[in-house]
């Protein structure tokens, strides 16, 4: 039961880091690394909950549409800036979806540009995994 709590517990902390929500997922990562879990399903269950929140994200985008103009963040000169730079460099910004701050940007911006969901998850998994398979090295690592 604790191994069920601490898996599916980083996976909601990662899916929540992925959102807009502040949650220090990789802050539970290391320490669920220091206590002896599994490196491998540790860096499944926060890849999943990662990737799972920015799909979240990505849906939002495309669900923008449907509110135009009718939100202040969602003004129509506010999404024709983020169209421009997304077609400026275009999917393989998805590489940054790891990043704080620009990262969930990135994957609400690919879905207002209707970016193909198969193609947001590649790039999108690769950038998650990433991220997660760094924090583990360097935490083994060091400890």
């Amino acid at each position: 039961m604790d191994d069920l709590i601490a898996y599916g517990g980083l996976f909601l902390f990662a899916l929540g880091a992925a959102t807009i929500l502040p949650v220090p997922s990789e802050t539970m990562l290391v320490s669920l690394l220091l206590a002896d879990y599994s490196p491998w399903l540790l860096l499944a269950a926060g890849s999943a909950g990662n990737v799972l929140g920015s799909t979240i994200n990505w849906l939002l985008g495309r669900a923008i549409d449907r509110y135009g103009s009718s939100h202040r963040w969602f003004r129509e000169d506010k999404l024709d800036r983020a169209r421009g730079w997304y077609h400026r460099y275009g999917r393989w910004s998805l590489l940054l979806s790891w990043a704080p701050v620009i990262g969930d940007p990135l994957t609400i911006v690919a879905g207002v540009m209707r970016e193909r969901l198969a193609v947001f998850l590649l790039f999108v998994t690769i950038a998650k995994v990433a991220r997660y398979t760094v924090v583990i090295a360097v935490t083994r690592w060091v400890s």
